[in-house]
């Protein structure tokens, strides 16, 4: 089968992302580019199929995000409040939630939205570099734990109470926040492309 090469990849010349600005993180997350990204095993154990998908989609909003500062606080698909560094803060409250809260059992309070402020996350969102630096700090402080947790998890039938959910394992998190990232990297998808133009996988 032939699949047609529509991508214009959102990477500089010499085929890496583009590194400037604030916009990716102090994470040094493996594979960036759309080759290494998308070179998950296919085969294999369960536990490690899962993992490796999440890290790909995790990797791909921080490529959304490469070279850009101040805009990553753009608004760009109005009515929606929705901007990148807002998908940033988001996903950073989640990966705390459903790691650190609810399998850690530590008693942790969300980073950016709360009881008063729920939208605190998207609203929060603000082009000044103290902020983007905090938004990114969190991220990185949150995955950083999610990503040791998975590894030290002797399986993925560990469980942890969810107010929502009741009782949830392991497994059915990495589904979920693959399920968030690719949800809202589609988002960053559009978002990214209203600021500059860039598009790309």
């Amino acid at each position: 089968m032939k699949i047609p090469d529509r991508r214009i990849e959102l990477f500089t010349a010499s085929g890496t992302a583009s590194a400037s600005g604030t916009g990716t993180g102090t994470r040094t997350t493996p594979g960036t580019d759309s080759a290494s990204r998308f070179s998950s095993p296919a085969t294999g154990d369960e536990k490690t199929m899962l993992v490796a998908i999440l890290a790909a989609q995790r990797a791909t909003l921080q490529l959304k995000c490469s070279g850009l500062e101040a805009e990553l606080a753009v608004r760009s698909v109005p009515p929606s409040s929705l901007s990148l560094l807002g998908l940033v803060r988001h996903l950073a409250d989640v990966e705390r939630r459903w790691f650190r809260a609810v399998l850690a059992g530590h008693d942790v309070e969300l980073r950016f939205s709360s009881a008063e402020a729920p939208e605190g996350d998207f609203d929060g969102s603000a082009p000044d570099p103290e902020t983007v630096a905090e938004s990114w700090a969190a991220w990185d402080a949150e995955v950083a734990f999610a990503e040791s947790f998975a590894a030290e998890a002797p399986h993925l039938d560990v469980e942890g109470h969810d107010a929502w959910r009741g009782a949830v394992s392991l497994r059915w998190v990495l589904i979920h926040m693959i399920e968030e990232y690719a949800r809202h990297n589609g988002h960053a998808d559009l978002i990214r492309e209203r600021i500059d133009g860039a598009v790309g996988l």
